[in-house]
């Protein structure tokens, strides 16, 4: 029996995470901001975490599956951008709100919208500093045995059971509870 895949690259200060660090759940998505099943994840996530609060911290990090999803990549460098101005997660909402429009000039126009400056962000998103945080969160992810958007680590292990609202509460919970 094949034991479940470990996170090869601990959680730390410098993800992006919501919910505080003594939370006794952390669940870390690898993701790909034009991927359909992220898309569909993302509503979940946000659903779990208003109803676990405190007890769960959500880590996020870029996994753009770029030969079959030509935007992924650029909106993963949008996002890392905004993180510069401080709006990684409002880029983050407003990414996976609009998934079904990010070529270029959108993903500008979502960072006016979150009022970020956007030369700044347009050099910013172009920066080989902005590359190489996708590119280092990417190959974890390789490393931690990631092959699809999204894979989900809860507390270090990959969680490969339903991540449907339901299915993935209760999971939680049962966590909780031992």
């Amino acid at each position: 029996m094949n034991s479940p895949a470990k996170l090869k690259i601990a959680v730390s200060p410098k993800d992006h995470f919501q919910g505080p660090d003594s939370a006794p759940l952390t669940v870390v998505e690898y993701g790909d901001y034009q991927c359909p099943y992220c898309g569909r994840a993302y509503p979940i996530v946000k659903r779990l975490q208003k109803t676990l609060g405190k007890k769960m911290k959500f880590v996020f990090r870029n996994f753009p599956l770029s030969e079959i999803h030509e935007d992924a990549l650029n909106a993963a460098k949008i996002a890392e951008a905004a993180a510069l101005q401080g709006k990684f997660w409002e880029m983050h909402d407003a990414l996976y709100e609009n998934q079904q429009d990010l070529e270029e000039e959108s993903l500008l126009g979502y960072g006016n919208e979150l009022g970020l400056d956007a030369e700044k962000l347009d050099e910013d998103s172009a920066q080989p500093e902005i590359e190489e945080r996708i590119s280092v969160d990417f190959e974890g992810g390789v490393r931690s045995g990631v092959n699809g958007t999204p894979t989900f680590f809860v507390n270090g292990i990959r969680y490969d059971g339903d991540w449907s609202y339901g299915p993935f509460l209760t999971a939680l919970e049962e966590l909780l509870a031992n």
